[in-house]
């Protein structure tokens, strides 16, 4: 029985993944780098850093940390620009995250960084909804490896210990993610995933592995979280 749901957070709850590209793209012109659409989404589960780690080295351009941080802090900027006048949450993600909490922990788990997931939940008043929360800087590799979903259940399960509850096992959790890393990255921390079709398609989803995929998470609801995962 599931017990507890992570998220990610890009592509799953803010349909900001598009903004992300174009936001990297503009910063990434100044540093005379072409920014695809394909190299980007070749991306998915990567930090900023060991993202622009990687499209520096393609691109055969020298990388120092002054510049990392600056191309951070830029595209971080450009992104909440983008976003200040209304955030482009998912559609139902909102009601379902509010029924979800009533019922089971809530975590998150992301790649992103905490400057940007912090602004988002502080917008959405989000934060009374997650027990934990996992973004980049919490650990120093990126999906599909399982780091960050263990992470994740390390700190939910302190928690309920502080609690004086039970703890956790990963199969009593749920990962909802969008992408194929994300995907593989929870599923090898031993949790039970479900696939959203916001970012790649359905195929690519269920090559990697997820349990069950949907197109968009106003479809569900507690009562089918407990439906499709209360068997196992």
């Amino acid at each position: 029985m599931i017990k507890a749901i992570f998220f990610d957070f890009n592509g799953v709850i803010i349909n900001d993944e598009p903004i992300q590209m174009k936001a990297y793209q503009e910063v990434l012109r100044g540093h005379e780098i072409d920014l695809t659409e394909e190299l980007y989404y070749g991306g998915l589960g990567m930090d900023d850093r060991t993202f622009l780690r990687s499209i520096f080295a393609k691109s055969g351009k020298p990388l120092t940390d002054a510049v990392l941080d600056s191309v951070i802090e830029a595209k971080t900027a450009v992104h909440r620009e983008t976003i200040k006048d209304e955030l482009p949450l998912f559609p139902g993600v909102l009601t379902f995250l509010k029924a979800a909490a009533r019922q089971f922990q809530l975590g998150l788990v992301s790649m992103a960084n905490q400057t940007e997931v912090g602004y988002v939940f502080e917008r959405a008043k989000l934060g009374p909804l997650f027990s934990v929360v996992v973004t980049a800087e919490d650990t120093s590799v990126c999906k599909p490896a399982p780091d960050c979903y263990a992470c994740g259940l390390t700190k939910l399960n302190e928690k309920r210990q502080r609690e004086r509850l039970l703890p956790l096992l990963a199969s009593e959790c749920l990962a909802i993610e969008d992408a194929p890393p994300g995907i593989e990255s929870a599923r090898a921390a031993g949790m039970r995933t479900l696939a959203v079709t916001n970012t790649v398609d359905e195929k690519a989803l269920r090559a990697a592995g997820a349990d069950v995929v949907t197109h968009s998470l106003s479809d569900w609801t507690v009562d089918a979280v407990h439906l499709v995962y209360g068997r196992h």
